[in-house]
């Protein structure tokens, strides 16, 4: 996959930021085909969550393989679900969804995602320190246990130890990680997140969450202010926006789908509006980009 834009002799770099959600991530799912399909080339990828395990498949260039294997195995009681949860801890089941699904059932292309160059970072919450934290994808099969991380959800997922430190969901920390495209340095940067312009997080009291994670204080602490955090950065994210200094691809209607979606209908629903939305803005995406 080649990158970058050029205008005359200058090179243009041009970074993503993937936002998490879940199974809202269809929607990501579909921007991100539409851009293989245009040619639409990231120099680099900043995502989190479900941003990072469905951001890989458009720079191991597999078009349709984040819908695909979602809407097969979606009722599957070895993939996701209460099942998993009460066997193993995890909602999402370890064995098979990370280990067997992308390395036997729908293989994932570790070829070509290493040969696309693409500086890919996953954000993981320490919980030790309640921080984010941005680990880059070299090897993704490889780095397994770091995918696992980044989108191990609170009270439904086990804690992920990697090296000496224990970590959860990216998401707890920097829900939209545009901080550290910028910090990379990009000249142009894109947004994809799966909340429309109108969503906004509410306060909430966190009992449960305070006395599972008694042990840890700076993690209560990182999710006791998530909202906060997350609201100040979707203002943020839409000052740029009006300024022209990034390029923002948000819903543009809400569907409502469970982070753990068993309807393959709501997951195609949610799939399609962000082709169809992506095909909308192509013409404006293409003028930022130039």
């Amino acid at each position: 996959m080649l990158h970058s834009k050029y205008k005359g002799d200058i090179e243009m770099s041009v970074g993503l930021v993937l936002e998490g959600g879940a199974m809202r991530g269809m929607y990501t799912a579909g921007v991100l085909d539409v851009f293989m399909d245009n040619s639409i080339k990231i120099d680099g990828i900043v995502g989190v969550s479900a941003g990072v395990l469905f951001g890989l498949n458009y720079a191991s260039c597999q078009k349709g393989r984040t819908i695909r294997y979602n809407k097969l195995y979606a009722n599957d009681k070895r993939y996701m679900g209460i099942n998993s949860l009460i066997k193993t801890g995890n909602i999402v089941n370890k064995e098979f969804a990370y280990y067997e699904l992308p390395r036997k059932l729908d293989k994932f292309d570790e070829e070509t995602f290493e040969k696309s160059n693409i500086q890919f970072y996953a954000t993981v919450t320490n919980v030790h320190t309640g921080k984010s934290e941005y680990i880059k994808i070299t090897n993704a099969l490889e780095q397994t246990e770091v995918l696992r991380a980044t989108s191990a959800m609170p009270l439904v997922s086990k804690m992920v130890q990697l090296q000496n430190c224990k970590y959860l969901d990216g998401g707890i920390s920097d829900s939209i990680p545009i901080e550290k495209c910028i910090q990379l340095g990009y000249d142009k940067i894109i947004v994809i997140l799966t909340r429309p312009i109108t969503y906004r997080k509410k306060k909430t009291k966190n009992v449960i969450e305070k006395i599972v994670y008694r042990n840890y204080p700076n993690l209560i602490n990182a999710i006791k202010n998530r909202y906060k955090n997350y609201n100040n950065t979707v203002e943020k994210i839409i000052n740029m926006e009006s300024k022209k200094e990034i390029f923002v691809i948000r819903p543009s209607k809400l569907i409502k789908v469970n982070r753990i979606e068993k309807d393959i209908n709501k997951l195609q629903q949610m799939y399609d509006l962000g082709v169809n939305d992506c095909k909308n803005i192509l013409e404006k995406l293409n003028l930022y980009l130039s």
